[in-house]
């Protein structure tokens, strides 16, 4: 007997949000029309029999009836633009996919080329239809080009693709990437943030400005209700082996929440039960379904269904090196596999393997079990072959013909249902910038507090601090060449920590960058500025802390200007340092390369920084005026002594400290051209970071 709660979890997932779009769109004609009008360009998909005022739903004859009138929503009503739901033909011709492999031409001793391109073909003349409220699952052996045809109908798939794909007889456009929800086979979400914090902050991001900012959590509430999701709504969403949060199958429902705020017409995901148990794998394609069911289109990688969840499909496409078998009706293909001389041997087979296993060229036949002869091996490859050659050809003689015609009937009623009605804006955003900006900035900083003030790098920083006052107690005023040593130990100590900090930020976030990117959630340049913004906070407190500790430990002057001098210029150099990070980690996007050079740009800062080496040769003494740290140690001296200080230089003998060897060869008396060349490399290399994220393709 299933326990009461996962019952109702059960029921919700599968059946309440089948009529998620009809009931918003209700509210809406109750609430937000005047005098209760019905609006005439909304469309209603309602699942066959069913009518929007039923309480029981029945979404095909194998399924039990499943009652709604206990399981009623009880959050509050909200309001949802008119036209958020839009049913969507997908229909794809003829899809060719080829990458090229190799390209490093190199010549061997004897004149010869190695590795010379080659080009592989991923997918190869690829013909589908599905239509609203319909689950068409792509099946094929690993390898077989499924993600890569999923993602080209996505509209994401970088390179040059052969064929057509149309949605509702159109190309892939602005609007159509609005209405397109797309989930990947990695679940790309931030670690930190709460179920319900994920949710709503996608919201706020997705839905448009029509909506109020509580309509839109509203909005979020709901399908965390419809999903399931309300028992871990405040627990951790978790991820990538570091943090532990919610279960693998929640997780997956949390991503496909995501997509289902914006109500998408097209639902697109990369095998949503990788890695779940059979029980949650059930019930996120019960889910699938019940989705389908409520006029949307539903297109699915999955790997190795069973065969309660094969039933569930309704098209299936199989491909096999990229070439496809099978596209058309889940339930005709055993009988269309048997008429070509298919036939497995034995009832009861699971259809998902037998295609998986015909796929591969393996034919379910005791006579190949039975093959003992020194050349088995070689003969099996070569059924394999003629087995896939044959699947092929019965495809393109029997099932492409009629589905080519399929299609153009489509094409024809998709034209004539469509034409007069006026396109979207593809430029619209769904929210302003100022919107955007205060939802990232907000969300960053929820997201980023648990690195920044992790109690690792809290104690990292403070134990520093302490060693150096420990190091340099009370310094002796007279003894030049230890204060400044600490002072030049500022500089460097904060140019490595926050730039090597910064590296890591945007090849880390690029994964979720790239899918909020694709979705069209919110501008590059929003994005950039909230990061910008919510990095203060976080990577300015620590140095403040360090200071504050060190500079009076270590004895230096104790004048409350110059300490707040000393405490501005470290942050200035903080930011500067961070900006490097941030351009090499956005040109290279790799966390090993950027590192790698990053260490040598600082080798070379750190020994140009005028502390080493006082008197550079010519030919090389330009190398000073690119390193931050160089500016930044002539200010930290410049605001520490003054041009008239003394010290004891010898028993009863005083001279200038500025005749001091060390500060001798600095430009004390150019301190503002320093501050000015500080502030060129601070706004510099965060241009120089937005530009390469803006010309790098993420995806």
């Amino acid at each position: 007997m299933m326990p009461p709660h996962e019952q109702e979890t059960t029921t919700v997932a599968a059946s309440v949000i089948i009529n998620m779009s009809s009931n918003i769109s209700n509210q809406i004609n109750h609430q937000t029309l005047p005098n209760n009008r019905p609006d005439n360009g909304s469309v209603h998909a309602e699942p066959v029999g069913s009518t929007s005022s039923s309480t029981t739903i029945r979404p095909a004859s194998d399924t039990p009836m499943i009652s709604l009138h206990h399981h009623r929503p009880t959050t509050p009503t909200f309001s949802i633009l008119h036209h958020s739901f839009r049913p969507v033909t997908l229909v794809f011709e003829d899809i060719s996919y080829s990458v090229t492999i190799g390209g490093k031409k190199k010549r061997c001793c004897f004149g010869g080329l190695q590795n010379p391109k080659s080009t592989r073909a991923i997918l190869n003349s690829v013909t589908g239809i599905v239509q609203p409220g319909e689950l068409m699952a792509m099946l094929g052996p690993s390898g077989s080009g499924k993600t890569t045809l999923l993602t080209a109908l996505a509209g994401r798939l970088v390179g040059k693709l052969s064929g057509s794909v149309t949605y509702n007889g159109h190309p892939f456009s602005g609007a159509m990437k609005r209405n397109t929800g797309f989930v990947s086979q990695d679940d790309v979400v931030y670690p930190h943030l709460t179920v319900h914090e994920t949710l709503t902050f996608t919201a706020l991001l997705r839905l448009p400005d029509s909506l109020t900012r509580q309509e839109k959590m509203n909005h979020a509430d709901a399908v965390m209700v419809e999903l399931g999701l309300s028992r871990c709504r405040n627990s951790p969403v978790g991820g990538g082996g570091l943090v532990r949060g919610v279960s693998g199958g929640e997780r997956k429902r949390v991503s496909i929440g995501q997509e289902m705020l914006v109500n998408p017409g097209l639902l697109l995901l990369d095998e949503p039960t990788s890695g779940l148990d059979s029980t949650t794998a059930q019930r996120i394609v019960a889910m699938l379904r019940g989705l389908a069911r409520g006029g949307r289109t539903v297109v699915t990688t999955i790997h190795q269904p069973s065969s309660r969840m094969y039933r569930m499909f309704d098209k299936v496409v199989v491909l096999s090196d990229g070439c496809p078998i099978y596209s058309g009706e889940a339930g005709q293909v055993m009988d269309y596999l048997g008429s070509i001389g298919f036939v497995p041997a034995f009832n009861f087979v699971n259809p998902a393997d037998f295609l998986l296993d015909l796929a591969n060229g393996i034919v379910a036949d005791v006579k190949q079990d039975e093959q003992t002869d020194i050349n088995g091996t070689l003969d099996q490859h070569e059924d394999q072959a003629s087995v896939k050659q044959s699947l092929i050809t019965s495809y393109k003689k029997i099932i492409y013909p009629p589905l080519k015609k399929e299609i153009h009937q489509s094409n024809r009623d998709s034209l004539t249902s469509t034409s007069g009605t006026p396109r979207s804006s593809e430029n619209q955003w769904n929210t302003s910038w100022w919107e955007q900006f205060r939802v990232l900035l907000k969300r960053g900083l929820k997201e980023r507090r648990h690195e920044s003030y992790s109690g690792l790098r809290i104690s990292q920083v403070l134990s520093v601090s302490v060693l150096s006052g420990l190091l340099w107690w009370h310094s002796d005023p007279s003894n030049i060449q230890d204060q400044v040593g600490l002072l030049f130990f500022f500089s460097i100590f904060w140019g490595f920590f926050p730039l090597f900090n910064a590296i890591l930020a945007f090849p880390l976030e690029r994964p979720m960058l790239a899918k909020e990117r694709s979705s069209g959630m919110y501008h590059l340049s929003s994005y950039y500025i909230a990061r910008m913004i919510g990095d203060l906070p976080m990577e300015l407190v620590l140095p403040t802390l360090f200071v504050t500790i060190s500079y009076w430990m270590g004895g230096l002057k104790p004048s409350l200007l110059t300490f707040l001098l000393t405490q501005f210029i470290i942050l200035f150099n903080v930011l500067v340092s961070q900006g490097i990070g941030l351009a090499l980690g956005a040109i290279l996007m790799d966390v090993k390369q950027a590192t790698t050079l990053a260490s040598v740009t600082m080798l070379v800062f750190l020994l140009a920084g005028g502390y080493y080496i006082q008197k550079m040769p010519s030919f090389i003494a330009w190398l000073k005026y690119f390193s931050f740290s160089h500016y930044c140690y002539e200010l930290l001296v410049g605001v520490q002594y003054s041009k008239d200080q003394v010290y004891e230089c010898g028993s009863g003998l005083y001279c200038r400290v500025v005749d001091f060897p060390a500060i001798k060869c600095l430009d004390l008396g150019n301190l503002w051209g320093d501050v000015a060349a500080m502030s060129v490399m601070f706004v510099g290399y965060r241009i120089v970071a937005y530009l390469a994220l803006r010309m790098r393709k993420l995806h």
